[in-house]
């Protein structure tokens, strides 16, 4: 089977080529970044260079893929870009015949828009996809794991023995690892049965922050603590990281979460049916924390 994986170099797409080259795919790999083809090539997949803003480009890349593993950036200095960009990927795939198309959304798919962008793209580019008359699955993730590793969390378990982020400490979250998420996005792709589906995944506890700070305590053998990062700091990190303006829809969530007590569901109570359909194994975060120790150590 010959699989198109969008957004390659990413941290989200880059364990899929693994992920299907082990289920006996043949791996073709979009970048922009020519300087990433190396890593690409290494990892087993055939590179191609391709800027998804260019419907032209991704109409030639997808001929004669029998399927594709699809995200959307959720860091887009204009939020609301991903919806051309999804756009530009379903209408090639549906005119080059390809069989299924799995979407991993970086995230819930919420019942209605809230107004904020990163987010609500998301409902605009699922109804775009069901009506396109392609086969789908779509694969929405609640948090990754590797977040977690980020310039708010890891420099602060490191130094201070904090697990710091911007959900409150009562907020349970169902963390997900990605390489988890990159299994069940290979497994969809050998699923064609399943198209049409759409499948909320997490981790398969759902931890508050004092929680977590104790998987922390487990996977790296010393004692960790938990303590929420203002949003505005973590916005903050984010423009510096991705560009003026990238992490202003991330702020005004968390600050909204934060003010208004209303915790949003990051957890997928119904994973273990999830997981009769796709069948993988699944990392329990102390197994995470204790894989990624060098980073917090």
């Amino acid at each position: 089977m010959k699989v198109l994986v969008y957004g390659a170099g990413g941290s989200q797409q880059f364990p899929v080529i693994q992920a299907l080259k082990q289920k006996g795919a043949e791996v073709f790999a979009t970048t922009n970044h020519p300087e990433k083809v190396e890593t690409l090539t290494k990892a087993g997949a055939t590179v191609l260079i391709a800027n998804m803003e260019d419907g032209e480009r991704l109409n030639e890349v997808t001929k004669g893929m029998d399927a594709i593993s699809f995200l959307v950036p959720f860091f887009l200095p204009n939020p609301a870009d991903g919806f051309g960009l999804a756009k530009n990927a379903i209408d090639a795939a549906v005119k080059n015949g390809v069989k299924l198309l799995v979407w991993n959304s970086s995230g819930f798919l919420l019942p209605e828009k809230i107004g904020n962008p990163s987010i609500d793209v998301r409902i605009d580019i699922a109804n775009y996809l069901k009506n396109s008359g392609l086969n789908y699955i779509i694969i929405q993730p609640s948090v990754y794991a590797e977040n977690l590793l980020g310039p708010w969390t890891a420099p602060f378990v490191k130094g201070e023995n904090l697990v710091t982020y911007p959900t409150p400490e009562e907020m349970p979250v169902g963390w997900i690892a990605t390489n988890d998420v990159a299994a069940l996005v290979a497994e969809a792709i050998y699923s064609p049965h399943l198209a049409g589906q759409s499948f909320k995944v997490s981790g398969t506890e759902n931890l508050t922050g004092n929680q977590l700070a104790e998987k922390f305590t487990i996977g790296l053998n010393k004692k960790i603590g938990y303590k929420q990062m203002p949003p505005k700091e973590f916005g903050k990190i984010l423009d510096g990281l991705f560009g003026e303006g990238a992490g202003r829809g991330a702020e005004a969530m968390y600050q909204e979460i934060t003010d208004t007590k209303r915790y949003p569901v990051m957890f997928a109570p119904e994973m273990t049916d999830v997981l009769e359909k796709l069948p993988i194994k699944m990392t329990p975060i102390e197994n995470w924390v204790a894989q990624n120790s060098a980073v917090f150590s």
